[in-house]
């Protein structure tokens, strides 16, 4: 019976000190508790493939939320076009979106054959080795501008071609 005592005793000890452990890093920072109650966006691997047609395109790209709190994608714009629509594909099927969530401490992915931005009504055809600027627009979270590089009609970032 002593045994058991002493092994709950040290079972609590261990778990007293991970959750103070947990807690010193998760607020440490600004002291504004950033990192707890708010979205913390980031994007990562933008591209659009050469577009094929004079009138429409496709856009991909990785929204991460660092922070505490989830956030929504809630529109998409474009210089280069009339208007950006956003896709899920499920099972094949397309289906426009008005809205994507972007979980607390997840990510948003935007690939080949899975969600993914329409550029529609284009002004202009985007070229390979060119840049077309988009702005993302969330509902909680201030607006985040990308650069996107066009790529090869062909590419696949998991090649790198």
């Amino acid at each position: 019976m002593r045994r058991r005592t002493a092994v709950l005793t040290a079972a609590s000890a261990l778990a007293g000190t991970l959750a103070l452990a947990g807690c010193s890093g998760s607020g440490s920072g600004s002291g504004s508790g950033s990192g707890s109650g708010e979205a913390e966006l980031s994007v990562s691997g933008p591209y659009m493939p050469q577009p094929v047609s004079a009138d429409m395109a496709a856009g991909f790209l990785t929204v991460t939320n660092k922070g505490g709190a989830g956030d929504e994608l809630t529109s998409v714009t474009s210089e280069v076009a009339g208007q950006v629509t956003m896709h899920s594909t499920m099972g094949g099927a397309m289906q426009e979106k008005s809205s994507f969530a972007v979980p607390a401490h997840g990510q948003l992915v935007f690939k080949s054959g899975g969600n993914h931005l329409m550029f529609e009504k284009l002004k202009r055809k985007p070229e390979q080795g060119q840049t077309v600027t988009v702005k993302l627009t969330f509902a909680k979270s201030g607006p985040l501008t990308v650069e996107m590089p066009v790529k090869s009609a062909t590419y696949n970032p998991s090649t790198g071609h």
